[in-house]
């Protein structure tokens, strides 16, 4: 195949393992599905290796690094899932902000937004294309890459979230920067939150065009507000995402499987189950049983094992992966950590998560079959 084939998002090879599309709409599957948030990681050698002196973002901006970091994983576990390497920051760059990868200190930005006239900065009209097109070429690449072994999932931060770090210029333990934003200066707040919800929407449809099978919009930082705030100032944004994306993929005959995760948001399960995604995803300190009953059935879960249960010998995550699928159970289920991998994590671990959750799953559904017939 000629190279240039390799760069059009199209005569994308057929896709052989379907499972995570099918347990993302509720369907029936042989095993639960797995995949891990920040699987493409500093925990594997080879990607150390492959990032060793690169600036991070000008890795974001190769279609041909973020197509080799996605594969990574993949050429080791058998995961139902790849994630495009990539970044929730690229929006806010998109918007005129300059941001950094500043080693020791994470992601930062030079000049934050520090009040409502500072909103004049920002690019009105950003032409994804344009601007992000790095991610589509990507995308696309990867997915031809991929040679149909599992989907392709995009994804996005949400608008509080990257609203936070745009104001706060950076990670932050109180997020008081921003939420003082919301307090303060709530009409601007709206206003920054549906500049970022409009450029989202035009990303992910980008995304989607380019050969993206699914997308998972991060709420990275939804814990931070309480319930009133994030009714307000998160819930209705991310509804509108999740509308708009669906109409205009409705338009084009495509239905693609979507996934909110609202991190720390425990409060907002019942509103997250109407919201329009497909899939709900939950952090460690949501109990799974629990889950089910709040979200009704209205739609599929993710998660939700915490990350740092991989620094437990095998046999032990083997465990906790069994008590978790027990909970779960296992029709509407995506199988992931309650969070990303961390750089310190063990790859054997990782692999043993990933078996362990093939291999009760498989136990499970054959049992069930047996009890039926």
């Amino acid at each position: 195949m000629s190279k240039d084939a390799f760069i059009l998002p199209r005569n994308f090879p057929q896709l052989y393992n379907d499972t995570f599309l099918r347990a993302a709409r509720g369907e029936g599957t042989e095993y639960v599905p797995v995949w891990c948030m920040r699987q493409a990681g500093r925990y594997l050698p080879e990607f150390r290796e492959s990032r060793a002196g690169k600036d991070f973002f000008e890795t974001c901006r190769s279609p041909e690094a973020c197509c080799e970091l996605t594969l990574q994983p993949l050429r080791r576990f058998p995961f139902d899932a790849a994630i495009i390497f990539s970044d929730i920051l690229v929006v806010p760059q998109a918007m005129g902000m300059d941001v950094q990868m500043v080693a020791g200190k994470g992601p930062t930005f030079p000049e934050p937004l520090k009040e409502p006239e500072d909103l004049q900065r920002l690019r009105v009209k950003v032409d994804v294309d344009k601007e992000l097109g790095y991610v589509f070429r990507a995308i696309t690449l990867t997915r031809h890459k991929l040679e149909g072994k599992v989907p392709l999932i995009g994804f996005t931060g949400a608008p509080w979230t990257l609203m936070s770090y745009m104001i706060e210029g950076g990670g932050s333990n109180t997020h008081s920067k921003a939420k003082r934003w919301l307090y303060r200066h709530p009409e601007a707040s709206h206003m920054l939150l549906r500049m970022l919800t409009d450029v989202i929407v035009e990303y992910l449809l980008g995304q989607v065009a380019a050969g993206a099978q699914a997308l998972q919009v991060f709420e990275s930082h939804a814990g931070i507000l309480g319930p009133v705030e994030f009714k307000e100032f998160s819930l209705p944004y991310l509804r509108d995402i999740a509308r708009r994306v669906k109409d205009k993929l409705k338009e084009a005959g495509q239905d693609i499987p979507m996934i909110v995760f609202a991190k720390d948001a425990h409060y907002a399960l019942e509103d997250l189950s109407q919201s329009h995604y497909e899939v709900v995803g939950l952090d460690w300190t949501i109990d799974p049983q629990s889950a089910r009953e709040r979200t009704g059935g209205k739609v599929s879960l993710q998660g939700n094992m915490d990350p740092c249960a991989l620094y437990a010998p095998k046999d032990r995550i083997s465990n906790i992966v069994k008590h978790m699928l027990e909970g779960f159970g296992t029709r509407g289920y995506v199988a992931n950590l309650g969070h990303g991998l961390y750089p310190d994590m063990d790859p054997e671990n990782v692999g043993a998560f990933v078996e362990a959750v093939h291999q009760h799953s498989k136990q499970m559904i054959k049992q069930k079959s047996e009890s039926v017939n």
